[in-house]
């Protein structure tokens, strides 16, 4: 246990720069070139994200508890003067200088020091925790940025189409094969197209920089994004992928070294209870006397204590105590494990729909403009269907976005399932 602690407080001091080159191993021999990015933003947070420094500081804090609840109590000295000195027969009493120390009864320093260490164990859980979560909020946030910048290139897009449909209704206006009111129309569609895009740019600067204040950067550019996103799977059954939840999820893991850390305070509780022994020395300087010419220097006296711990409903209190927070914390731990079963079901269910989002809208995306092809010849030849090409487009936008919204909403499911494993 001892050697296991000094290794915990050696390995803390650098467990930033290990993530740091953990990641970076796996950029660089595992994902593509897109996630390779996503990576590298990852190591930027760990380094810098102030919440996350919080973290490690209170688990280094932690660290420094174990050797302060394993020492000795300070040994007391008393020094007393005889202001009139006591007459022995060996001379005048003249000062005195006593030196104690106090002992606990056996195993109570240790108790303490492994609940302290357990205790400290659960503070690193509760570190990896933030990690967890904070690479979550980062990878979330990223697709997201995806989406919005994907949706104002296919929103340009549109607009550039329209604007095509536009020169083409106007030649037809001119030539007097269509009404005016298809120009009209799309003057309307261009309208909202256009009021549309700026409200996804307004979005952009927002998660802009929300995605800056995670990685605690001054930048205020947009980052590196790639131009499709990657359509990676889960690797594991669903029932696996559970049991890796509660055998891996850093909240639980912290709930069980809290738990142990209670059952060695328990075992401290009770040796608390049990007698304390004292061992000393008393020191008293001999005077010389009128009848003692040569005199005597000193007298040294041994002697043992012991605290009698006779108040009982005190200490059966305290072990009592202690009893009830292990009871509530195994409650504690079961209402986790349910909570995190039910969000694992619904970030499961998340990852199905998008991946069957994906399919459905690439479809229909494929469909669509199969059909405005056919409809834009039709226009262009018989001044036809005006109506059914504006429909068509906006299903084509509609089917375009909703295809990139899947492909983020899939990799955020993903990303959140990761995180419930601690990942």
């Amino acid at each position: 246990m001892k050697a296991n602690y000094k290794h915990m407080k050696k390995a803390g001091k650098y467990i930033i720069w290990k993530y740091f080159y953990l990641f970076l191993f796996i950029a660089l021999s595992i994902n593509g070139k897109s996630q390779e990015i996503l990576d590298n933003y990852l190591i930027e947070a760990a380094k810098n994200n102030p919440g996350l420094q919080v973290k490690f500081n209170e688990y280094m804090a932690a660290l420094e508890v174990a050797p302060q609840v394993k020492a000795l109590p300070d040994p007391q000295i008393v020094f007393g003067y005889f202001i009139k000195p006591v007459e022995t027969r060996f001379g005048p009493q003249e000062f005195k200088i006593s030196v104690s120390q106090m002992f606990p009864w056996f195993g109570t320093l240790k108790a303490k020091e492994n609940s302290a260490i357990q205790m400290a164990k659960a503070k690193y859980e509760a570190f990896e925790e933030s990690k967890s979560k904070l690479f979550n909020d980062v990878r979330s946030t990223y697709f997201n940025l995806y989406f919005t910048q994907k949706a104002i290139s296919i929103t340009n897009d549109n607009i550039e189409l329209l604007s095509s449909f536009q020169q083409l209704a106007i030649i037809k206006v001119e030539a007097g094969k269509v009404s005016a009111v298809d120009e009209f129309r799309i003057e309307i569609e261009l309208g909202d197209l256009e009021n549309q895009l700026a409200l996804l740019k307004d979005r952009l600067n927002i998660q802009v920089v929300l995605f800056n204040k995670l990685l605690n950067t001054s930048n205020q550019s947009i980052p590196a994004l790639p131009s499709d996103l990657w359509e990676g799977d889960l690797q594991s059954e669903k029932s696996e992928i559970l049991d890796r939840i509660m055998a891996q999820n850093h909240q639980l893991l912290s709930l069980d070294f809290q738990l142990e850390s209670l059952r060695f305070k328990e075992k401290a509780a009770k040796d608390i209870g049990k007698p304390d022994f004292s061992v000393g020395l008393d020191y008293i300087n001999i005077g010389k006397g009128d009848n003692n010419l040569a005199g005597t220097d000193a007298f040294v006296f041994p002697k043992l204590g012991i605290t009698i711990p006779l108040y009982r409903n005190k200490y059966k209190a305290m072990v009592q105590e202690v009893i009830h927070f292990e009871t509530a914390k195994q409650f504690e731990k079961e209402e986790k494990s349910n909570f995190l079963e039910i969000i694992f079901e619904n970030g499961y269910k998340d990852y199905q729909v998008a991946s069957r989002r994906i399919d459905l809208n690439r479809q229909q995306k494929d469909l669509a403009q199969k059909s405005i092809k056919i409809l834009e010849a039709e226009y262009t030849t018989n001044s036809k269907n005006f109506e059914e090409i504006l429909r068509m487009e906006r299903k084509l936008l509609k089917y375009s976005l909703e295809l990139e919204k899947a492909k983020a909403d899939k990799q955020a499911a993903i990303s959140f399932i990761r995180y419930l494993m601690g990942r």
